[in-house]
This record gives structure tokens, C-alpha cells and sequence, in this order.
């Protein structure tokens, strides 16, 4: 099992120097990754200031040089493919192919969506999603690119570079579970991050509901050929007790044994340290899980 920091990309980690110094401290500690949030606007985090994810990354990835670099996770139906192609494609390049790309509907859609005059019907911004990751893949690839979609159409472009990591970042892909339809899109791809519904943000899962979703995560599998040779990961996260490594332990090995490949640190979504720096620098500084 592997081991990353989640923050949100408001309040203290608006500022890409603290985002820089929050990955450094993830680094030395022996932590795996650094995830960031990729919002726009969050009405319940109103009154904060917000930075770009992409900008916040390339602070991170310019300050380190081992962790793994990502958003959990990008709405790809509200952002142009072909420039988040590019975004991804140089934060690749310049972290030296530590990228990994986190997509998803997002939310809250009225906020995210509503707000700005788009859309805010799920089936639409499901096939959007769907449509834009597979243009993604190919933006990556520095191939040329010809298509007649439902939602976007492009003429003949080649982006370069591609990216450097062959044949393109892995990608992973959340929604909450027992949502089936979101869980058979990650199966497509390299990774599935579920949130579920009897534990939010910050709440460790249910290891029952574990199991029940690595069970239908692999029956999916067995219908897709791998498209890019990595390995599939399965990404939990929730808050832990750091300093008390047995009971660390004990939250977070079972979920391994489940089937779980990644432990995502996260802080609790209603806490006042969500967004502050000093008690995600202690947890962090306390070290990932010990299995």
C-alpha cells in the first residue's frame, strides 16, 4: 500500500508556496503523494480564497522530487480538453512524469456548474466526462487528434509535447459507491476513488462496503483489456489518528487486506482544519501509516 496527503486547494493551500512547503514536508516524511482539491467555487467554503490546482502542482512538483502529483479531482465536463491536456501534459514534463490525473463529475454541481450558466443534467455531464477523457488519452499520446463528438469536435490538431510518462499519466476516476455507473467508468481506466455514502470525506469506510466494491471493481476488469499497462489502484482515504500508530494501524490494514493499493490522508470535510496548515503539517510530519 502506498500513501499520499489530500488537501484542499482553499484557505492556507490557496498559496502555492504553502502547498510547495506541504509537499516537502510529505516528501521527507516518507509519504507516497500530494493530492489537491480542483474547485472553483464552493459556496460551503464561501469567504476563502482559492488557487488553481495546476498552479499549486507545479509549486509542488518544482520543490520535490519522488512523491506523486495529482487533483482528486478534476471535472473534466466543466474544463476545454484540449487545455487541460496541455496543463496536465507540462506538470508531467516539469515533475518529471509524476502526474497522476484524478477525474470525476465534481461538485457541487450547483455551484460548480449552475453558477457559471452550464449545465447541471448528470447524463449530460456523464458523457461530457466520458467523451473528454477519451480525448484526453489522445492529446497525451502527440498523435494526431480528428473527432466527431457528441459534446466536442476537433480538426486535425496534434498537441506536443506528450507526455512524458508513456502511453500517458494514469488516470483514475471517483464517485461515490454503491453508484454503480461510476465504478464500472473507473474500471476503464487506472484507478477507482470512491467516496461512499455512509462516510464522507475524512470518514474511514466501512470495510464490508470495501470488499463489495473491490469484488465489483475486478468482475469489471475482466471486460476491459489494459490500455496502458499500468497496475490498477484502489484509493481509500480518511483522517487517522497519527500519533497513535496502533490505531492507525488498525483503521487502515484492514482496508489493505480488502483489496485498497493507496491510503489517502484526508481531514475531516466539516473540521476547521481542513484548510489549515499547522495540523495537516503535524499529521503529515507524524509519518504515513505503519502496516
Amino acid at each position: 500500500m502506498r500513501f499520499s496527503v489530500n488537501i484542499p486547494n482553499f484557505g492556507d493551500f490557496a498559496d502555492p508556496r504553502t502547498v510547495a512547503k506541504v509537499a516537502v514536508a510529505a516528501e521527507r516524511a516518507g509519504w507516497d503523494g500530494l493530492f489537491v482539491w480542483d474547485h472553483v467555487l464552493h459556496r460551503r467554503h464561501s469567504g476563502r480564497p482559492f488557487g488553481d490546482p495546476w498552479m499549486l502542482l507545479t509549486a509542488a512538483a518544482l520543490a520535490t522530487s519522488r512523491i506523486r502529483l495529482g487533483t482528486l479531482v478534476t471535472p473534466v465536463a466543466r474544463r476545454r480538453p484540449q487545455q487541460l491536456a496541455r496543463q496536465v501534459a507540462t506538470l508531467d514534463a516539469v515533475s518529471g512524469g509524476r502526474v497522476v490525473f484524478g477525474a470525476g463529475l465534481g461538485g457541487p454541481v450547483e455551484d460548480e456548474y449552475a453558477s457559471f450558466g452550464a449545465t447541471t443534467d448528470p447524463k449530460v455531464l456523464a458523457e461530457r466526462l466520458d467523451e473528454g477523457l477519451d480525448l484526453l488519452r489522445r492529446y497525451w499520446s502527440g498523435e494526431p487528434v480528428n473527432h466527431d463528438g457528441q459534446h466536442y469536435r476537433v480538426r486535425d490538431v496534434t498537441l506536443l509535447p506528450a507526455t512524458v510518462q508513456r502511453p500517458r499519466p494514469p488516470v483514475w476516476v471517483a464517485g461515490f459507491w454503491p453508484n454503480r455507473p461510476p465504478m464500472h467508468r473507473a474500471a476503464r481506466w487506472d484507478g477507482a476513488v470512491p467516496l461512499f455514502t455512509d462516510a464522507r470525506h475524512g470518514h474511514v469506510p466501512p470495510v464490508g462496503q470495501v470488499r463489495d466494491l473491490v469484488a465489483y471493481l475486478r468482475e469489471q476488469r475482466e471486460q476491459y483489456e489494459d490500455r496502458s499497462g499500468t497496475p490498477f489502484e484502489i484509493v481509500l482515504g480518511g483522517a487517522t489518528p497519527g500519533g497513535d500508530a496502533a490505531r492507525t494501524r488498525d483503521l487502515v490494514a484492514p482496508l489493505a487486506e480488502a483489496g485498497a493499493t493507496w491510503w489517502d490522508e484526508r481531514q475531516i470535510q466539516g473540521s476547521e482544519a481542513l484548510d489549515r496548515l499547522t495540523p495537516v503539517l503535524r499529521r503529515i510530519e507524524q509519518g504515513p501509516p505503519v502496516l
